[in-house]
């Protein structure tokens, strides 16, 4: 299950192809079990990173990204460091204030108050910034210089290349969970997960780790990918 999970979100690969790629495994699974594994697990394993993810910095680069779902443009409010690690990110209806607002008191939550944000020359996000400067009364530096927030536009590729190839975004809320996890797996890629000490883990064996973790420990990993069993599978 988890390594369709990881393919999934890890690749842009339909449902389709990854059932193709376990027949020829010898493990027959139906494209619709591979979503419902992805829909049923993802916030999970998702909300497990967090609790391993390394400690962050002060300066943000924060922007958005254009996603289709159902046919219709949303908009994936995303934040990185100025070193392109993901702080935050949230898939939102509109582009407006509100909507900016409520990713930027997301994010403080998670990860405290920055000294800075940097932006481009986005009202919401301007406008998002200086409500919860003015109302939470905290001193956050804003900057808009489309140079410096490249970083961000940059790092939106990697994200937008997985979804173009996912035709299963049918609605909001499948959307959301999906693109949560294709954010930790981003994440993952990046270095941003805690591994014990002296460790090297490949980004496969981090993922998987995320199903069997337990405070303190994270060490006792799914069997690797080419340890799949030779005889054939149904699994409907």
């Amino acid at each position: 299950m988890l390594t369709c999970v990881r393919w999934y979100v890890a690749y842009p690969l339909s449902l389709r192809y990854i059932e193709e790629m376990m027949r020829e495994r010898g493990i027959f699974v139906d494209h619709a079990t591979v979503h419902c594994w992805v829909i049923k697990m993802v916030p999970v394993l998702a909300a497990v990173f967090l609790r391993g993810k390394h400690p962050f910095c002060k300066s943000w680069r924060m922007n958005e990204a254009d996603i289709k779902v159902a046919g219709e443009w949303k908009y994936l409010c995303r934040a990185v460091y100025r070193a392109g690690d993901t702080v935050d990110f949230l898939l939102t209806a509109k582009r407006d204030p509100a909507a900016a607002r409520r990713f930027l008191e997301r994010a403080i939550n998670l990860h405290d108050v920055p000294a800075k944000i940097t932006i481009d020359k986005s009202g919401a996000n301007t406008a998002a910034i200086e409500s919860v400067r003015a109302d939470a009364c905290v001193d956050i530096l804003m900057r808009q210089c489309k140079y410096l927030n490249n970083i961000v536009e940059q790092d939106h590729r990697a994200i937008k290349r997985i979804t173009r190839a996912i035709p299963g975004c049918k609605s909001f809320l499948s959307a959301r969970i999906i693109i949560a996890e294709i954010e930790t797996m981003h994440m993952i890629r990046k270095g941003q997960m805690d591994c014990p000490a002296g460790k090297t883990m490949s980004a496969a064996i981090q993922f998987h780790s995320l199903a069997v973790w337990t405070p303190g420990q994270r060490h006792n990993f799914f069997r690797p990918d080419s340890a799949i069993a030779t005889q054939p599978v149904i699994i409907h």
